[in-house]
């Protein structure tokens, strides 16, 4: 693992790597690249009120036709049918990565998930179990929220407030694996704590 070894040449618009049997994954941006494109043929063609959601990645193009904020549901990471909260946006996609979509359980209470640390090349254990990022959805919002998202789950909570606060336009809805829940100042006033969930501003 070492994005050093991805050799880029702009002029044939070729990309290659260094090393025999590296491979790249482009899953930590790939839904956001493609919801940008979405709202991009949305705006091509007049559309000035859109939502898509693409299995965690949500973009929403202006407010809801009648003017109002759409409602994005956080889905709780240990309760399936249950959700930490709602956030409500005009115009922002909201993202999230955690450690609930694909994993497996070793019966040993391990949860070995699919965010890999770069740095041991295992399952990420940052103390984190989801992370939201909220983004502006113009340009390529949507990827910069799908990277954040990874990025600030695999880093932990003080590292990943410390990398989103890199971004000011963005910001994030952090679940630890004891799930307490963190928001940031941005997002204060937009998001609904589900009943029983107590989410602290930081």
């Amino acid at each position: 693992m070492d994005y050093r070894d991805l050799l880029l040449d702009p002029a044939r618009r070729t990309a290659g790597l260094c090393r025999a049997g590296q491979s790249v994954d482009l899953g930590g941006i790939g839904k956001g690249y493609a919801a940008d494109r979405f709202l991009q043929v949305f705006r091509e063609y007049g559309v000035s009120s859109a939502f898509t959601n693409i299995g965690g990645n949500v973009s929403a193009l202006g407010a809801r036709p009648d003017g109002s904020d759409w409602r994005v549901g956080i889905q709780h990471p240990r309760q399936p049918d249950a959700l930490i909260g709602l956030v409500s946006v005009k115009g922002k996609a909201v993202v999230t990565s955690g450690d609930y979509q694909r994993f497996l359980d070793d019966g040993e209470g391990n949860r070995c998930h699919h965010i890999l640390d770069p740095t041991t090349g295992y399952p990420s254990k940052s103390g984190l179990a989801g992370v939201t990022v909220v983004a502006d959805s113009s340009g390529n919002g949507s990827m910069i929220a799908d990277a954040l998202s990874t990025a600030v789950f695999i880093a932990g909570l003080d590292r990943g407030l410390s990398l989103i606060d890199q971004y000011p336009e963005t910001g994030a809805i952090l679940v630890d694996t004891e799930m307490s829940v963190w928001v940031t100042r941005n997002l204060k006033d937009c998001f609904v704590a589900a009943q029983g969930i107590n989410a602290a501003t930081i």
